[in-house]
């Protein structure tokens, strides 16, 4: 199942206000220094994705991903959009910057880099 909060629903719907809905594809980005991280962007379905309504939008994941991480929910922070899961990823953990940069325990965390310097 994805789940999509109250608040990143009404970003959404105030993103796309004045255009035609785009799927929303929910995908494993590399994540620089924090490790992989689960994140959003636009993109049209594929043959081997699992294509869900949620909320009046099409979100899209590759099956296998969608597998591996569900449930997932859609939330909005201060920081943007972040995706959570029951994916456990594991990443570098530091980079060396002055903020030092730490690994979350879920995938799509919003945590991770201290003063934001390095990732």
């Amino acid at each position: 199942m994805i789940e999509m909060s109250d608040t990143a629903h009404e970003q959404l719907v105030k993103y796309f206000s004045d255009k035609e809905p785009s799927p929303i594809r929910v995908y494993l980005a590399s994540g620089g220094c924090a490790g992989p991280r689960l994140s959003l962007a636009l993109d049209e379905a594929r043959d081997d994705d699992e294509v869900q309504d949620v909320r009046g939008f099409t979100v899209v994941m590759d099956k296998e991903l969608f597998d591996q991480a569900k449930p997932v929910k859609i939330e909005m922070s201060y920081l943007g959009f972040s995706v959570s899961s029951s994916l456990v990823l594991e990443g570098a953990g530091s980079c060396g910057c002055s903020g030092g940069c730490s690994s979350g325990g879920s995938a799509g965390s919003a945590g991770g880099c201290g003063s934001g310097s390095c990732c």
